[in-house]
């Protein structure tokens, strides 16, 4: 894991980011928001700004010279920079807009510390590159993956470049799917964060490269330091070539959903 010196840990760092954009984005709820059109009728509310403002504050204080990449403001410092945290201040803007408390708050280092922060449960999980632990309630827990739930999310968001070759619309419809697993849909990794502490068995993504992803990157950091079996839609690594995302609690759940998706 990349570390830099001072008083503060990346995974202090980490934790105290996402607990600053969650706490905006909890006093802001249920209030009438501007919005802010983004491309593909995609949009941004006025929590989501303010909570990226709240995250580069800690970030900014505490690392003045790291570069970071946020899911609004975009990129600041070296795009290659050796040190860069990527922020996604409210991962699930369409459910916080509407009502839905299933959403989060995604602070990561590249490569090093995360958080992933529920503003709604007080939950915030997070891994300093090698244990991953949940806070609730001033205590630490270590994450514990199972299957046992057999609850898999599955993201159903376009775009789809996989398709016609992977459709989550169709690993649904797989009867094996249905004999094995209970799909659930909760437009958030928030689920990543929930296959670590064992809530999910798995969950399922379409996309490209996804480890420098402002949505993924803290989830999928999360997963890895939990034991979580962590591989594109195709089973390869993840990397720039990669496709999407298949993190699954254990190795039996993994091969299962892969084979579905091969059929």
């Amino acid at each position: 894991m990349i570390e830099s010196p001072g008083t503060s840990s990346d995974v202090e760092i980490a934790l105290a980011g996402a607990q600053a954009g969650a706490r905006v984005v909890r006093e802001l709820y249920g209030r009438r928001l501007a919005r802010v059109d983004k491309s593909g009728g995609d949009f941004a509310t006025a929590a989501d700004l303010e909570a990226e403002q709240a995250i580069l504050d800690v970030l900014r204080a505490a690392r003045p010279d790291d570069a970071v990449l946020g899911e609004e403001g975009g990129q600041r410092g070296a795009a290659d920079a050796v040190r860069q945290w990527l922020v996604d201040p409210l991962c699930g803007t369409l459910n916080y807009a509407v009502g839905n408390m299933v959403v989060a708050v995604n602070v990561a280092l590249r490569d090093g510390a995360a958080a992933v922060a529920d503003p709604f449960s007080g939950e915030t999980f997070f891994t300093d590159g090698t244990t991953a632990r949940v806070r609730r309630d001033g205590g630490d827990t270590l994450l514990t993956p199972t299957p046992a739930t057999r609850l898999v999310d599955v993201n159903l968001d376009p775009p789809f470049p996989s398709a016609p070759g992977f459709r989550g619309v169709d690993l649904l419809a797989h009867p094996e799917f249905g004999e094995r697993f209970r799909p659930r849909v909760v437009s958030t990794t928030l689920a990543l964060a929930w296959v670590a502490a064992g809530k999910r068995a798995a969950y399922v993504t379409d996309g490209g490269d996804l480890t420098g992803s402002v949505h993924f990157a803290a989830g999928i950091a999360l997963c890895r330091a939990a034991g979580c079996v962590v591989t594109g839609i195709d089973g390869a690594p993840l990397g720039p070539a990669g496709r999407g995302l298949v993190a699954a609690a254990d190795a039996t759940t993994h091969g299962l959903l892969l084979s579905m998706i091969r059929g």
